[in-house]
Order: structure tokens, then C-alpha cells, then sequence
């Protein structure tokens, strides 16, 4: 079968244009390298070569052979380079799972930033909905997530990075009739109105369940944009993150109401698989910092 070192002695031969000067490269005899290339041509049933007086030149069948070898060859080297990168700990590839309760304007600014130092690796980032962070972790999907919300055992070696505490508002549109109540919210003014909510990503592990009552239609959207133009159409009512919602509120496109029974802050957290370490992942947990860096980057 052909070896790597055939294929790199045609290809010398092909760029020196000679046998004798290839020999020279190579440190051997021209007649080691004449007889080489014979059984090459032998073994493929080809000429690769037209042997002139003191040169050679490639047939039809030795350019795609040439052009066919030196492919494999950088192929080859690929591999070499990349299974020695990955014993020192470099990836390939790094999937980043980012839940939509986060700032989408930093998640462009973060790609940006990573490529501008690892334009090998490539970077997949998923956006994924509460339990479908965990999931993607757990899956190894993802390697690190952020905004993940309502830690739920999962099996690996997880680390975990405080992001603080998620607020919510509950909100309705401006001509909503539970907008004119001037009072706080009970179960019983909400429940005729459809729920507002994203619908978790989780496919394989429980699906978190976003606050409903009994007997309460819901209206489920893929994420909080969706989610805020149905609350701006009046087709229902429902909890948002504060830091997504404060803006409309401001500009009056939503109205935040108190309720008797609010929902508690929500905890959020970087977390990240401990036993996939990489110089790719230790550059993005310094990238992102800690608690309040984290808190004011992605959830102000």
C-alpha cells in the first residue's frame, strides 16, 4: 500500500524535476530514489513520470497523483498537529450553552472577542431555554453555560460561578383590563388570562415548570422577544426577567403590576464541565470574571 513517505518522495521528485536533484534533498542515491519511484508506478499500474535525459516530468496520471497526494498529506499533518494539540489540552471545537435570560447584544460581543484570540477552535454557541442548559451540558454539547438558572443534580463534575439573583415582573399590556386595578394582583384576577411563557429547551431530563395556576390557558414562544409582542398585543399575562423587561416598562409599551403572591428571585449561575479543562475554557473564565462583572455583563 502506498506510505506517506511514497507520497512525499513523488511529490519531492515532482518539485525538483529530477531524480539526481531529488536525491540530493533526500540525502540517498539517485538510483534509490529512480528505483522507488519505479515501484510506485509499478504498484499503480501508471507512469507517473516521462524520463527525459537528465529530467523528469509528471504524465497526466503523476499531476493528479501529485495534486491527489499533497492533499492527503496536509490532511495528514492536520492530524498529527491536532491529536498532539488535544493531548496538551486544546479542543477543536467549544460549545457555549446561553440561556435567552441573558443579554443577547453580549453574546455577539463575547464571539468577537474569543475569535480574535483562537482562530482554531471553533466556537458553537446555543441558545437554550432554563433545564436546556443542564441538558446541553450534560450531553456534552456545551462545555460551559451561562445564565443557568435552578441547579438540578446532573451527573459530571460541575463548577459553578454566583451570577446573583434573577428579579421578575409580572406584566400585562397597557390596555389590559388588570391594568386599571389599582391595587396588588390575586390568583383569581390572573387566571382567566393565558400565561406568557418561554418554553424550556430540555428534551431528555425534566422540564422546569414556569408559574401557572390551576385552570390557566398559557401562550408558549421560543423566547422573551416573542414573549414581549404577545404581552404588547394583550394576548395574555405573565412573569418576565426584570433586566429585560425594565426598558418597556420605562418607555410605557408594558405595565409592570404587584401581585399578592410575587415570585421569588431566581438564582443564576456560570457553570462549566471541571474535568473538560482547556486553554480555550481558562481564557473564557477569566474572560467573563466573577459575581458582580458576571451580574452587570449579562443580566443588567
Amino acid at each position: 500500500m502506498l506510505s506517506e513517505q511514497a507520497l512525499q518522495l513523488v511529490d519531492t521528485v515532482a518539485q525538483v524535476g529530477s531524480f539526481t536533484a531529488a536525491a540530493a534533498k533526500l540525502n540517498k542515491v539517485p538510483s534509490a530514489i529512480s528505483y522507488a519511484i519505479k515501484q510506485i508506478e509499478d504498484e499503480l499500474g501508471v507512469a507517473l513520470f516521462n524520463r527525459h535525459h537528465r529530467s523528469v516530468s509528471l504524465t497526466l496520471a503523476g499531476e493528479h497523483f501529485v495534486a491527489e497526494a499533497r492533499a492527503i498529506l496536509k490532511q495528514l499533518d492536520a492530524i498529527k498537529r491536532g491529536t498532539q494539540q488535544v493531548a496538551n489540552g486544546w479542543q477543536p471545537r467549544l460549545g457555549i450553552a446561553v440561556d435567552t435570560l441573558v443579554r443577547a447584544d453580549r453574546v455577539s460581543l463575547l464571539i468577537a472577542d474569543f475569535y480574535r484570540h483562537f482562530d482554531d477552535v471553533e466556537l458553537v454557541v446555543s441558545t437554550q431555554v432554563f433545564n436546556g442548559v443542564w441538558e446541553s451540558l450534560t450531553l456534552g454539547h456545551s462545555q460551559l453555560a451561562i445564565g443557568a438558572t435552578t441547579a438540578i443534580p446532573v451527573g459530571g463534575i460541575y463548577q459553578y460561578r454566583d451570577m446573583g439573583h434573577i428579579g421578575w415582573q409580572f406584566l400585562v399590556s397597557r390596555n389590559h383590563p388588570l391594568a386599571q386595578l389599582d391595587r396588588p394582583l390575586e390568583d383569581e384576577d390572573i387566571r382567566p388570562f393565558a400565561a406568557i411563557t418561554v418554553e424550556d429547551t430540555a428534551r431528555e431530563i425534566p422540564k422546569r415548570q414556569s408559574p401557572l395556576l390551576d385552570n390557566q390557558r398559557r401562550i408558549l414562544v421560543p423566547d422573551w422577544i416573542r414573549a414581549i409582542n404577545c404581552f404588547r398585543e394583550g394576548l395574555g399575562v405573565g412573569y418576565m426577567p426584570a433586566h429585560l423587561a425594565t426598558p418597556f416598562v420605562r418607555a410605557g409599551a408594558l405595565i409592570e403590576k404587584s401581585l399578592a403572591r410575587p415570585q421569588a428571585p431566581t438564582p443564576c449561575c456560570l457553570a462549566w464541565n471541571g474535568a473538560n479543562t482547556s486553554p480555550a475554557i481558562t481564557w473564557l473564565l477569566d474572560y467573563l470574571g466573577h459575581g458582580d462583572k458576571l451580574q452587570s455583563d449579562w443580566l443588567s
